[in-house]
């Protein structure tokens, strides 16, 4: 039988995969890259957030991993919404999903402490 997911990890998960959603649509559909091949493009974006899904058995180390990588998203979404006008609230959407992803890693460690 499998323990069950914490509640705050749950958030991360649905964040972790909203991120990668919104990862799809804005370089897949949205707004799709005129200089590289979109192949590439969602190649570099999509790939990380799949690698995580190897450690998927423990939520907690996942959502490591994914929240290590979502350091590179964050600064990603910092740079479009400072200098992409157009792309500015995608860019706003994955700051929040990136900073929801580690604010779970730190809920769950103080709830860890706390037990």
């Amino acid at each position: 039988m499998s323990t069950p997911i914490a509640p705050t990890y749950r958030v991360g998960l649905a964040a972790w995969a909203a991120l990668l959603l919104q990862q799809l649509a804005w370089h897949g559909w949205l707004f799709p890259s005129q200089t590289m091949p979109m192949a590439l493009v969602l190649g570099i974006t999509v790939i990380p957030l799949l690698l995580p899904l190897f450690a998927i058995r423990d939520a907690r180390r996942a959502l490591l991993w994914v929240g290590i990588l979502s350091l590179f998203y964050f600064c990603h979404g910092i740079s479009e919404a400072w200098s992409a006008p157009g792309e500015r609230w995608l860019g706003w959407i994955e700051i929040a999903l990136t900073v929801t992803l580690i604010g779970t890693l730190g809920a769950g460690v103080k709830r860890k402490r706390a037990a």
